[in-house]
């Protein structure tokens, strides 16, 4: 496949991209978690402590109650699917893309988007199913089928939702972008190892056969055990991966100490067009950020309602201050240690953003990152941490979208759809870790996966976010409710 077909793709790509997420969705998804944030009186602000005092609970580890992994587990497996390459690749997208004040937006989505994950939360157990093989089946499709009244409007939005999630499951946030990014970090690691290779050099084609192929056997072998084995993988992996990863940041945060200040200004002036960009507006920058916020965290994406919906939780309250939680986690705390390792290294300067779409020298997704930790970690140990955090970002993410994917599907078509959706996913997935020297040696070849992404977000967004639109009295109801009675 030549570049031409690759030029095509990407433009494609990039328009619908657009299109999808041009202001309307935004407007909708920030708009959703304001509207949610008013209704409930601003739970994400009042309810913070005692969401996270719930979180490190022995309550939130318990495995008594309906359902098939504890709360805290569910919460694993829902930050599994976020705390990715989303919050190393992603972010380091939006600065390529929208400049240094792209994260500001992610912030502020981030923020409303607490009260967006917590209705998620608190819906993906109040009107869960038992599905005909004993494990809990619960998210947007369930709740837009069982809770609306509407029965023909939920039953379609239910389908929609659905439908849209199996297809981004394979070649949106959970698979693709998370394969490709994971090889790229590595095979750029062994190729500068071995071959002297720079940042900006695509490594040989047989690292990417081997990473992938590996990637996918990794995979495979924890999926065909379904939710509860993900559950106790993620329940394992994630903390250990977010600390890893927060303190070499730190590390490096330290090192440039002096600079946080002029950093957060940067930071702020990027954002509200102060500073002036080569390649990007303020609006560019407000969808870069949003878009990739989205990405990151999936607050009005719907999907953590999938993996809420098997906690043994059986009170939607405690389970959606829980839920809430990983919006925080994700996106005020990981997304912002990636984002001041960026800037205090000025590893952004190489991006588009910054210096025009032509530059030469332009970096973009995982490289900005990798780019920012070797300025700090020399003799490629920058370049081996970000390659080891991105496999194991990217491998817990793999996981928890494979079970959003077949959770899609057995919505659908029932269980016996389930294990062939399982081969196609894994194959996707090694697809998405060969693309890169299937394009070529052009770096804007990246964006196509996370275009993609975008795509299959919205695709999913949009019947979520109607349908949590028109839950939200029910859900500001009982909250406030149970709230009152339990103070």
């Amino acid at each position: 496949m030549g570049e031409g077909f690759f030029d095509k793709f990407l433009y494609w790509a990039t328009t619908v991209d657009d299109a999808l997420f041009g202001l309307p969705m935004i407007i909708l998804l920030v708009g959703t978690g304001v509207f949610l944030t008013f209704k409930m009186r601003g739970l994400q602000f009042t309810h913070f402590i005692s969401s996270m005092k719930l979180l490190f609970s022995k309550e939130s580890r318990s495995t008594k109650g309906t359902g098939d992994i504890s709360p805290f587990a569910a919460l694993m497996t829902a930050l599994a699917a976020t705390v990715g390459n989303g919050n190393i690749a992603g972010v380091a997208v939006a600065i390529a893309i929208g400049g240094p004040g792209a994260p500001v937006y992610m912030w502020i989505a981030g923020i409303f988007g607490m009260a967006t994950k917590y209705a998620e939360g608190f819906l993906g157990v109040k009107f869960r199913e038992v599905a005909p093989n004993g494990t809990m089946a619960g998210g947007p499709m369930y709740y837009v089928k069982n809770g609306l009244k509407n029965k023909s409007l939920g039953k379609f939005l239910g389908t929609a939702f659905a439908v849209c999630g199996a297809i981004a499951c394979l070649i949106g946030t959970g698979n693709m972008a998370q394969s490709n990014s994971m090889t790229v970090a590595l095979a750029n690691t062994l190729n500068q190892a071995f071959h002297g290779g720079t940042a900006a050099d695509v490594a040989p084609t047989l690292y990417y056969l081997l990473i992938g192929g590996s990637i996918a056997a990794l995979v495979g072998f924890v999926i065909i055990g379904g939710i509860k084995k993900i559950g106790q993988v993620s329940e394992k992996l994630v903390p250990a991966m977010i600390a890893f990863y927060v303190l070499f940041s730190l590390i490096i945060i330290a090192v440039n100490f002096t600079e946080i200040p002029a950093a957060f200004i940067l930071i702020f002036q990027s954002a509200f067009g102060v500073q002036p960009l080569v390649g990007a507006t303020v609006g560019l920058v407000i969808k870069s950020g949003v878009s990739r916020g989205l990405l990151s965290n999936e607050a009005g994406l719907g999907s953590a309602a999938i993996a809420q919906g098997a906690s043994t939780s059986e009170d939607p309250t405690k389970n959606g201050l829980i839920a809430m939680t990983g919006v925080f986690i994700d996106t005020i705390f990981v997304n912002t240690m990636t984002t001041l390792t960026i800037v205090l290294t000025g590893a952004y300067i190489k991006t588009q953003a910054w210096q025009g779409l032509a530059a030469p020298d332009n970096i973009t997704s995982i490289l900005i990152t990798q780019t920012a930790f070797d300025s700090v970690f020399p003799f490629g140990i920058g370049g081996a941490i970000i390659a080891i955090s991105s496999l194991v970002f990217g491998y817990t993410t793999l996981l928890g979208w494979s079970y959003y994917g077949e959770k899609c599907v057995e919505y659908l078509g029932g269980n016996k759809v389930i294990m062939p959706y399982r081969y196609i996913f894994i194959v996707f997935l090694f697809f998405g870790a060969i693309l890169t020297p299937l394009a070529g040696e052009s770096v804007k070849y990246l964006n196509i996966v996370w275009s993609l992404g975008n795509i299959g977000n919205a695709l999913m967004a949009i019947p979520n976010l109607i349908g949590l639109l028109f839950l939200a009295g029910l859900v500001a109801k009982i909250t406030r409710d149970r709230l009152s009675a339990a103070e």
